[in-house]
């Protein structure tokens, strides 16, 4: 087992429908807004942007990301990262029964930082739990986002 590298999945059930929910992950630079543990994120041009990262410990990732792939129809966004971390993440929305969106997110990464990784087969379940704090944060800031900003009808 190579301890540098993690896969992370988080299903989000959210009421609002698919469409709604595409057109907020879309524009990353603006999740700050609404997700606490994301400090900052940079347009660099069109497909690519730096984003920095902070959950409960006390350390922020800084990663590049780059559009792989972005399909409103088939409800899927995709980047690739480089930096602190290395690999890619994914979004991929489905209708719920009623008109929610069930919004899976899954992430395959290499940790770069150096003390992350010397840090690796001691702390990893501290990052892996740090990693799952961040996505209950963002689950959080995403339904209140949506709440407070509806699509129009």
């Amino acid at each position: 087992m190579d301890w540098c590298r993690y896969r992370f999945r988080s299903v989000w059930c959210l009421d609002a429908p698919p469409a709604a929910v595409y057109a907020v992950l879309e524009r990353a630079e603006e999740y700050p807004r609404w997700w606490p543990q994301v400090r900052e994120v940079v347009s660099r041009d069109e497909r690519t942007g730096t984003a920095r990262f902070r959950s409960l410990l006390p350390y922020d990732l800084v990663v590049t990301a780059e559009a792989r792939r972005q399909d409103p129809a088939a409800g899927v966004l995709e980047v690739a990262m480089r930096g602190d971390l290395d690999g890619w993440a994914r979004w991929t929305l489905t209708t719920l029964p009623g008109g929610a969106t069930r919004a899976l997110y899954e992430q395959e990464v290499e940790v770069r930082r150096p003390l992350m990784r010397a840090l690796a087969v001691p702390a990893r379940p501290l990052f892996r739990a740090n990693h799952a704090l961040m996505m209950r944060g963002g689950r959080r800031g995403l339904a209140a986002h949506l709440r407070a900003s509806p699509p129009p009808v």
